[in-house]
């Protein structure tokens, strides 16, 4: 599979968990899968709790990586989608209601509910957060191990 930005855009629209590499503030590594929602290819949606290991690290340390990939596919024959992002809590409202449309939008065609801005204000122990895509890269698929080639999926 060539990596190409057709490739990498249809990786992205076809899955629904990206897996999120944090840090905190020593440098301790932490990933955790997410269910997501996007905007393009570029603006990352997803609710956790704070308390979570990953919501305290981007507290502390907003550069994330992340990793959108299709674990199903036969050894040797998968490819994902490599990003380094600024992520954070959504605390504007006016952007907290554009995110929640869209998280809303694919949580309901994935079989789960509308989200609202009490569901990640106040005591609901949950918060949306948003991270910002700088760099795309897929594996070239040229036989040298881990050569990463720039994508921009648009």
């Amino acid at each position: 599979m060539k990596p190409t930005a057709e490739v990498a855009r249809g990786i992205v629209d076809a899955s629904r968990y990206l897996v999120l590499a944090t840090a905190d503030a020593e440098g301790r590594p932490w990933s955790t899968p997410v269910y997501f929602a996007h905007v393009g290819w570029r603006e990352f949606f997803w609710v956790s709790s704070p308390d979570a290991v990953h919501s305290r690290n981007i507290a502390v340390r907003p550069q994330t990586g992340i990793a959108v990939f299709d674990s199903s596919v036969e050894i040797g024959t998968g490819q994902g989608v490599y990003m380094s992002a600024v992520a954070g809590e959504v605390v504007d409202g006016t952007e907290a209601e554009r995110a929640l449309e869209v998280f809303s939008r694919r949580s309901v065609r994935h079989g789960g509910h509308v989200w609202t801005l009490d569901d990640v204000r106040g005591d609901s122990g949950i918060r949306l957060y948003r991270a910002v895509a700088e760099a795309h890269s897929m594996l070239a698929k040229d036989g040298r191990p881990d050569h990463r080639v720039a994508v921009d999926p648009g």
